[in-house]
């Protein structure tokens, strides 16, 4: 892997493939040692860039990737990245996107990841409780302080996008250099609205899920038994074959499997060239649980897809089509709320 691209505008090169950490602890490989394995490969293949949060395992996926860069000696080659927002505590301000929580999260993240500072500091969702000045200013002393490098945001809305854009230039603020959103030949929502404000203001794109959660790895096909795992038990609405979606995802991943065959590549690495291609996608998170599911993807840096196939690609699933809503990771309180939908009687 010898390419590397900018993220957005700020000279910062990264790999087009992001170890994405998240099963990195009890979610998924227990093991410390094993994960320091799976992460050292990743780095002798040229990945350069890593991606985890705070939420992932209660804290432990940082715990294990700061053991394995202190293991390795090899931190200052790496760009490091990990998230705040989401509950690290049963009290009301142990979460969300506040000022008070970001400067006690940072300094958490920073004590599991064993580091001085982080590369790129990522607010994980939107948080309506909270304005979005507050949360740039926040982010802006910590640049300042040097505790972290750049900063970005995940899954979040283009409005959000463009609105955190104009505060920051508004009130001489950093600004969030990439936003962390869903992509996949099954969720294709965001070239519709989020990729093109992303290129519009410069920013990079790393995108996650990549391989729809399972979804484009292979091992989901029509008359074969689908998987049995724990993603699938807590998000049945995004597994369960019950769901019209979902059987419609069925026939789109056998349709894009007999792709790939015909183009002579795993469905995996048609799914993560898919992405790649993307003029406005920096990286894409990879989330390997062992060391042969970083093996299936690496090889998907090095694949270029034709025209043609892209072509057939968009006759399967049109341009910004996501099959099933649930995949989007995020529902703006506009439509979870009724209250907000509706007047009062």
């Amino acid at each position: 892997m010898t390419e590397y691209r900018v993220l957005g505008r700020t000279g910062l090169k990264v790999s087009p493939l992001c170890l994405g950490a998240m099963m990195f602890g009890a979610w998924g490989e227990p093991s410390v040692e094993e994960s320091a394995r799976i992460i050292g490969r990743a780095l002798d293949a040229g990945v350069n860039f890593i991606d985890t949060a705070d939420v992932y395992s209660g804290g432990q996926s940082e715990e294990f990737v700061g053991h394995a860069l202190a293991k390795s000696g090899r931190r200052e080659e790496i760009v490091l990245a990990t998230k705040v927002h989401g509950a690290m505590g049963e009290g009301p301000n142990q979460r969300g996107n506040s000022r008070r929580w970001i400067f006690q999260a940072v300094e958490n993240s920073l004590r599991r990841l064993g580091t001085d500072w982080i590369d790129l500091y990522q607010i994980h969702r939107p948080d309506p409780d909270t304005d979005i000045e507050e949360t740039l200013g926040a982010l802006t002393d910590l640049v300042r302080q040097g505790k972290i490098r750049y900063l970005g945001s995940s899954t979040f809305p283009a409005y959000q996008l463009v609105e955190a854009h104009w505060a920051a230039e508004r009130r001489g603020l950093e600004r969030f250099a990439c936003e962390q959103p869903p992509y996949s030949l099954l969720v294709r929502g965001i070239e519709a609205d989020v990729l093109p404000v992303v290129s519009r203001y410069g920013m990079g794109a790393i995108v996650w899920s990549p391989l729809a959660g399972g979804w484009l790895s292979g091992a989901y096909r029509q008359g074969a038994e689908p998987p049995r795992s724990s993603r699938a038990e807590r998000l049945p609405e995004r597994y369960d074959l019950a769901l019209p979606a979902n059987r419609r995802k069925l026939e789109v991943v056998e349709a894009l499997a007999i792709l790939a065959e015909e183009a002579g590549l795993t469905l995996i690495e048609l799914a993560l060239a898919f992405t790649l291609r993307h003029p406005a996608v920096t990286s894409a998170i990879i989330g390997p649980r062992t060391m042969d599911h970083l093996e299936s993807q690496l090889t998907a840096a090095e694949v270029k897809l034709s025209d043609d196939v892209l072509d057939r690609i968009d006759e399967i699933v049109p341009p910004g089509v996501t099959l099933n809503a649930g995949d989007k990771g995020w529902q703006p309180p506009a439509l979870t709320d009724p209250a907000l939908r509706r007047r009062p009687s």
